[in-house]
């Protein structure tokens, strides 16, 4: 039967990235010198499983590739290679290589062959080098003994451990042990006190034999024991055979498909994959099971009910409800990933940054357990990323000037994730600068967004870091200063239903604290009535709500309604004005509610009816169903069967800072 190896692409692709990491982590961590050896395993490991794994699927380019990249870390391992920073900028650089090449496989475009070349040749020019410089002394691989040890099945009852003597058999030289398995049996004939095993071992230095035959003293009429030079070995080896005669025809197994290339490369049809701990599937089967039992008992007492068994059917309806609400949670649990997917790519973030701008930087990592939504995951790397860059360019200092500060010469970046009231925070801090307010004024009045004799609050003045193309880089680096990029940061994060906030201390540094949902199926809303219509409030957005006395109310010639809160003045949204509500009961500011909200950073009014309750809601698209409605990010069905619109804070913000013609209506 043909075997469709493309079926297991998908998975071969995830496995290679999460080995690439495991390779890119390993290799950050490695010190230059005398590296740890068990690192340097993981390392290796990785590399040759991808290379196994491409060449059983086919993926020929890739497997050659990792090819050189493992026999460069074997070296490393074996001792015969010092780890410097230039073998691990080259092994960084390869392990991008990789990263590519399977891009390119798992998308069908074409691989960049200029790219490979580079790197491959970089990992044949270092391999080219040998073990110069290298701190433990080349092995010669003819000098030493092949060792066939294979002990009677008694050895075990004879008292005697093989593990002692390999264990002395390595103090004398470097031991390699193969097992042999071919013997074991059934786990129902195993007789645990039997010795099925057998194995072949290389002892490679100048060993007596004397030395050997000692190692074995104690079980040499327990087993078969043959010794012998490895040069003759190499001998044997060395003389040439002669081929086999060809056969007749060659056959081609009909069963085996021709194999998908790198150069070829096979598509990704599927729309991604995610890996589930079985006990959260196991869970999940629980729940339907209780889900079907709860199901058949409303069942049967609906054929039979009576009113004196309405208490029998509130108790079935209120069980129905816990369950509904437990599966809910088990089904939201499978798509919640540790934020560790994207820290993970921190590390090599900051190695190279950090190098080219000549800063030592140490990054902590904090709360990477925390789980958020997979979607959510996935669009908030590039922001996190932004963020980090940022704290690297601008933030921290050369080491030269930390000193002069008082300071530690290497800059500390931390990120922290937790859980805060049904929501996630994400930090990322540094100890650097700070941010530059006089510096941050005199570009603001440069673009015309600030007057020169303007005293704008700190916390505003530091918000204008978040305006489109502003940037009070003196030089564009390839890092930043482009103008690009915070206005974006904070763009994509409202976009996920989050919020940022920003706190700076001159020459202490600064905190970014992103404020996300956990998942963006399900919304923590607060419903407002206003006239007939009911609406959803993202409880994200939602800083309080007061109600409003006369004395607060302000109207500004050609900028509408305001009200003062705690010195501040914000401007008012009148809801049923903006959605053409017919009906409402409260006309006057003073007679409705006040909620007050958040976004892009700034705060307005929502003038509202009433505030109802708070409830979790799932968002349906509006845009898909209907069409796009400004103010609006999408609908509910309300446990009524009504539709209820969900608010969009960040739009109505923006409505509130349009110039609207004042309408007195006090």
């Amino acid at each position: 039967m043909a075997i469709d190896l493309a079926q297991f692409h998908q998975v071969f692709f995830e496995e290679s990235l999460e080995g690439l990491a495991i390779m890119e982590s390993g290799l950050l961590g490695l010190g230059t010198g005398g590296a740890d050896p068990e690192a340097i395993n993981a390392i290796f490991r990785a590399a040759h499983s991808m290379k196994g794994g491409s060449a059983t699927f086919g993926f020929t380019a890739v497997a050659d590739f990792a090819h050189h990249l493992e026999t460069l870390l074997d070296e490393m391992r074996e001792g015969r290679r010092p780890v410097t920073a230039q073998a691990v900028e080259a092994l960084l650089g390869a392990v991008d290589c990789l990263r590519d090449m399977l891009g390119a496989s798992q998308s069908g475009r074409p691989v960049d062959r200029a790219a490979v070349a580079i790197h491959q040749a970089a990992l044949e020019r270092l391999l080219a080098d040998g073990a110069v410089g290298a701190t433990a002394p080349a092995i010669d691989r003819d000098e030493g003994w092949q060792i066939v040890f294979s002990p009677h099945r008694d050895l075990f009852r004879s008292g005697n451990d093989p593990v002692r003597i390999f264990r002395e058999l390595a103090g004398l030289g470097r031991l390699e042990v193969d097992a042999e398995l071919g013997f074991l049996p059934s786990a129902d004939e195993l007789d645990i006190e039997d010795c099925y095993l057998a194995w072949e071992l290389k002892l490679y230095g100048k060993v007596a034999r004397a030395d050997i035959d000692e190692a074995f003293a104690w079980v040499e009429d327990h087993c078969d024991l043959a010794v012998r030079p490895l040069a003759e070995l190499a001998a044997l080896a060395a003389v040439p055979v002669p081929p086999e005669a060809a056969p007749a025809a060659a056959v081609q197994p009909a069963s085996v498909p021709p194999p998908a290339t790198a150069e070829t490369g096979t598509k990704n049809v599927g729309g991604g994959s995610i890996r589930v701990d079985t006990a959260k599937i196991d869970q999940l089967i629980n729940l339907c099971g209780e889900l079907v039992i709860t199901q058949s008992m409303l069942g049967l007492l609906g054929e039979t009910f009576t009113m004196d068994r309405l208490e029998q059917l509130q108790s079935g309806l209120a069980q129905l409800e816990r369950h509904t609400r437990a599966l809910q949670e088990s089904v939201m649990n499978i798509r919640m990933l540790p934020i560790s997917f994207v820290f993970s790519r921190m590390p090599r973030l900051v190695h190279d940054i950090s190098g080219k701008l000549g800063k030592r930087v140490e990054l902590r990592l904090m709360g990477e357990q925390t789980e958020l939504d997979k979607t959510v995951i996935e669009q908030i790397a590039d922001p996190l990323m932004h963020l980090v860059r940022n704290c690297l360019d601008h933030g921290i200092e050369s080491p030269h000037e930390r000193v002069v500060a008082g300071k530690s010469d290497t800059g500390l970046i931390l990120l922290n994730a937790y859980h805060r009231g049904g929501n996630i925070v994400i930090e990322v801090s540094d100890d650097g600068r700070g941010l530059d307010a006089p510096r941050i004024f005199a570009k603001a009045v440069e673009r015309g967004l600030l007057e020169p004799h303007a005293h704008p609050p700190p916390a505003q003045l530091y918000d204008l870091i978040f305006h489109p193309g502003f940037s009070t880089a003196e030089q564009v680096t390839e890092v930043s200063g482009r103008g690009v990029g915070m206005d974006v940061v904070r763009r994509n994060i409202e976009a996920l239903g989050g919020r940022i906030e920003l706190k700076t201390q001159p020459g202490r540094g600064s905190t970014f604290s992103i404020h996300l949902p956990l998942t963006l199926a399900i919304l923590d809303g607060q419903t407002v009535a206003v006239g007939k219509e009911i609406y959803i409030a993202p409880l994200v957005s939602i800083i309080e709500s007061i109600s409003l006395t006369e004395d607060k109310l302000n109207t500004f010639t050609g900028k509408g309604e305001t009200f003062r809160l705690r010195g501040e003045y914000l401007p008012i949204i009148r809801l049923h004005e903006v959605f053409g509500v017919e009906g409402g009961h409260a006309v006057k500011l003073t007679d409705g509610l006040l909620m007050v909200v958040e976004g892009q950073g700034l705060k307005c009014g929502l003038f509202v009816d009433n505030v109802l309750s708070q409830q979790q809601v799932v968002i349906k698209s509006l845009e898909e169903n209907y069409r796009r409605v400004e103010g609006i990010s999408g609908a509910t069905i309300l446990g009524d069967g009504s539709v209820a619109l969900i608010l969009d804070i960040p739009g109505l913000v923006r409505l509130a800072r349009q110039e609207r013609p004042v309408q007195t209506r006090h």
